[in-house]
């Protein structure tokens, strides 16, 4: 019952990490490396706001050293001329100092003692906190999207991410639209890390290493199941794709003879796997049309 709540409660925080993922990776199918920066960014703000005795008002901090660091990855995009994949490199190596800055010169920071978001919520023990704190903030981030890619600037990103030459050919500020939309999909990533800073009663500065694969594998496999629709359906898909990845991690860990040093090697194996999934589909229509031409013959 244990592994079955703990994996529920991460899936819906790194659900959070996924809905940022999306944005960057579908909407504007621009690979963005910030994401290991950044989350690890608002994991270092969220706690050492936490300690120092203000978890609550440690969040937003969280969301707003996201949004400035998506904003420097667009910046070195759009006026710098940075290739994408470079700028992610860049301001995903400047943050890591920012992080060690940030946490005191030290590589972690422990919350044990300090009061976190979870356990101050009224009427809610902590164990209940651990788990409703969760759904509601992906609720929130996942209905606030929902209805900012309906309005006009939404679907203003949503075009660039379609084609960016017919947008700049009507006008619209696509250099504007691609900083506002890495300062809105790395606000949620560190948010993420804020909540999971809290959660875990700790920051740890390499918690960042690797999850960029966690937030593919979260969209890869709710597309998987949901497949590829309207852009709403793709950020529902965003979050249950994390609580599915959650509990193939959990099973994964359980019950393979495999070390628990081997995680990433087995997340990455499950990413692999899910990115294949296309492939397999097409391979398997591909056998069925040729006997089936071969049965007409």
């Amino acid at each position: 019952m244990t592994l079955l709540i703990g994996s529920l409660q991460l899936g819906f925080l790194y659900g959070i990490l996924g809905l940022g993922i999306y944005i960057s990776f579908r909407i504007l199918s621009i690979p963005d490396l910030t994401t290991e920066g950044s989350f690890s960014f608002g994991l270092a703000v969220s706690a050492a706001v936490t300690a120092a005795g203000h978890p609550v008002l440690a969040l937003p901090a969280a969301v707003a050293a996201g949004a400035a660091a998506g904003a420097v990855t667009g910046l070195l995009q759009t006026k710098l001329l940075v290739h994408p994949i470079l700028s992610g490199i860049i301001t995903m190596s400047g943050l890591y100092s920012v992080n060690l800055l940030v946490l005191g010169g030290a590589s972690n920071l422990s919350l044990v003692r300090a009061d976190t978001v979870f356990r101050i919520i009224p009427f809610l023990d902590r164990d209940t906190a651990m788990t409703v704190l969760p759904i509601a903030a992906a609720a929130v981030c996942l209905v606030l999207l929902v209805l900012f890619f309906r309005t006009h600037l939404g679907m203003c990103i949503r075009a660039v991410g379609d084609n960016e030459a017919m947008v700049r050919a009507s006008s619209i500020n696509t250099d504007g639209c691609k900083v506002l939309a890495f300062m809105i999909s790395n606000a949620l990533i560190a948010l993420s890390g804020g909540l999971i800073a809290q959660y875990q009663g700790y920051a740890d500065i390499s918690s960042g290493t690797g999850i960029l694969v966690v937030g593919l594998a979260s969209v890869i496999i709710g597309e998987a199941v949901f497949g590829r629709r309207s852009v709403a359906i793709g950020f529902v898909s965003a979050i249950v794709g994390s609580i599915i990845y959650r509990y193939i991690i959990a099973l994964a860990t359980r019950y393979s003879p495999l070390p628990a040093y081997m995680l990433k090697l087995v997340s990455a194996l499950i990413v692999a796997l899910a990115l294949a999934i296309p492939a397999f589909k097409y391979y398997a229509a591909r056998a069925k049309q040729k006997r089936g031409g071969g049965q007409d013959a």
